[in-house]
């Protein structure tokens, strides 16, 4: 009868702890809903229903597809649509399981300026690999928003949107974040320069390479 006790004890204690560390797990590795695109493009998406195609497509073959996803983008002009309201209310977590931000305020800083966690070692791409940054060959770190820091669009004027993402050529231009929050004199995730131009070659040589921030929204 001891004998008895002691292995149904014994039992009860492994399944305690296969509990607690799958409880663990879970806590630890919440679902990927943000990463950056692994693709290299010119600013020609298809407008923002292709972007946003795009980050679905790559987060499906990621086994992520159970989400509906969003590219974090603005455009201008009339029906301008603003970034940070297009991706829903968080919180968003990369690949690692790291989180993002709790929410759209906290992404942007609204009451305290740099309070996210997005950053190069957060910043990776749909499968978990880290994107290219500063100091890396070739840099990266270029990522399109055509944003202010804040999230919210440009007036209409000067490009900052390559043509409202369907221009790839050499007229137009684009507002650019800093997925290493390095380089330039600014450390900003989503609004520290603008592109030379949509071209591909163009993203290149600023340091980009046409990549897009993806948000699940639910």
């Amino acid at each position: 009868m001891k004998t008895k006790h002691i292995i149904i004890a014994a039992t009860a204690a492994v399944a305690l702890g296969t509990t607690a560390l799958v409880a663990q797990g879970q806590e630890a590795d919440p679902p990927m809903t943000f990463f950056v695109t692994s693709t290299d493009q010119n600013g020609d998406f298809g407008g923002l229903a292709g972007a946003d195609a795009l980050c679905q497509r790559l987060a499906q073959a990621a086994g992520a597809g159970g989400h509906t996803w969003r590219a974090y983008l603005s455009t201008q002009g009339e029906g301008a649509v603003n970034a940070r309201d297009r991706i829903g209310i968080g919180p968003w977590h990369s690949h690692n399981g790291e989180r993002i931000a709790r929410n759209v305020a906290e992404l942007h800083g609204d009451i305290e300026r740099d309070r996210n966690y997005l950053y190069k070692g957060s910043a990776l791409d749909e499968s978990g690999n880290m994107v290219n940054g500063r100091g890396d060959q070739p840099n990266k770190h270029d990522i399109l928003t055509g944003s202010n820091s804040l999230g919210y669009a440009y007036p209409a004027g000067d490009d900052m949107t390559c043509g409202n993402w369907t221009n790839g050529g050499a007229d137009g231009s684009a507002r650019l974040g800093h997925h290493d929050r390095n380089g330039g004199g600014t450390t900003s995730w989503n609004s520290a320069h603008n592109s030379r131009n949509c071209t591909l070659e163009g993203f290149n040589g600023t340091g980009g390479a046409g990549k897009l921030y993806c948000f699940a929204i639910n």
